[in-house]
């Protein structure tokens, strides 16, 4: 076969993979589910589905991100069930999250050798057998892994924007609690109320109600809330609820008390985020403004030398 027909092959098959992995990040990215979706429901008579299913569709490109995410699924229960709530935390909750994770560490992990063997084929140059294998494993290891740097870092970056919010949910809530209204319709009212503030944090609650409407106890869905977030505030407020509803004791207050001890802890954050400044204002100095300082005060001393010894 001739060099033309393997690069069109190869670059074919590349645009398939590349194809397929944008589709998995749109599919993880918008996991919302359509009248479409449930209207395709009806038709089929229904289905078993939890109410935690964001997303009702189920055709080839499901069943194709699933089977080639199994070859990326962890092979022990405890490993599957820490990528699902790793899932969870960084906000994908649809049924297929862990296998169209999975199939995109796939594809890239075959598209980057690939696209190397290409760019390779392109240049034209020659190239060994062993760098050819030694930049395909290379790039394949990339390929692999950085999906779950991205998956990190969703996850902290969704953390960091559930907690930046909380502390105010958290007195809006006490204080429709003090106002007289239930547990149940607190949440409500707070995830109406910060819809546009904090979207992520009226999505989390508005779950907790539709758990409850659907018959799960009030402790259970907290501690799904708990789960979804991952934050150690969360499950403080969480188990102090529980309490609260398991001796009878007043919910008021224990969300004045969490509420206080919530604004303490942001602003012992903040304290300690200013205080990272100076040593890493001191870094960018050195690095950066000492040279130049350095170059402006000796520089003219330093040509008048040169001149100088140049004349001797």
């Amino acid at each position: 076969m001739s060099t033309p027909v393997i690069m069109v092959a190869v670059f074919t098959l590349f645009a398939v993979v590349v194809g397929a992995s944008l589709w998995g990040l749109y599919s993880l990215a918008n996991p919302t589910r359509t009248a479409q979706d449930r209207l395709r429901e009806l038709g089929k008579g229904g289905r078993d589905e939890s109410f935690l299913d964001d997303r009702g569709d189920d055709g080839g490109i499901e069943r194709l991100a699933e089977r080639l995410g199994a070859l990326a699924k962890p092979q022990d229960e405890e490993s599957e069930s820490q990528l699902k709530l790793s899932m969870q935390n960084a906000g994908y909750r649809g049924r297929h999250a862990a296998d169209v994770f999975g199939g995109i560490r796939v594809a890239l992990a075959l598209g980057l050798p690939m696209f190397v063997f290409l760019l390779l084929s392109i240049g034209g140059g020659e190239t060994s057998t062993i760098n050819i294998l030694l930049y395909s494993v290379v790039s394949a290891a990339i390929g692999y892994y950085v999906p779950t740097l991205v998956l990190s870092n969703s996850i902290t970056k969704r953390k960091e924007d559930l907690l930046k919010s909380f502390p105010d949910a958290l007195d809006l809530l006490c204080s429709s609690v003090e106002a007289g209204l239930g547990l149940d319709a607190a949440f409500r009212r707070v995830a109406a109320e910060i819809q546009q503030a904090a979207p992520d944090l009226a999505q989390e609650f508005q779950l907790v109600n539709h758990e409850i409407s659907a018959g799960v106890p009030r402790v259970s869905a907290l501690r799904h809330l708990e789960q979804r977030t991952g934050l150690e505030e969360v499950r403080s407020l969480v188990n102090m609820l529980a309490q609260a509803e398991r001796f009878g004791t007043s919910v008021a207050k224990s969300l004045r008390t969490h509420s206080a001890v919530v604004r303490k802890q942001r602003m012992s954050r903040a304290e300690a985020q200013a205080a990272a400044i100076s040593p890493k204002l001191t870094v960018v100095m050195i690095l950066f403004l000492m040279p130049v300082l350095m170059s402006v005060l000796l520089g003219p001393a330093a040509l008048k030398a040169m001149a100088t010894f140049g004349a001797m």
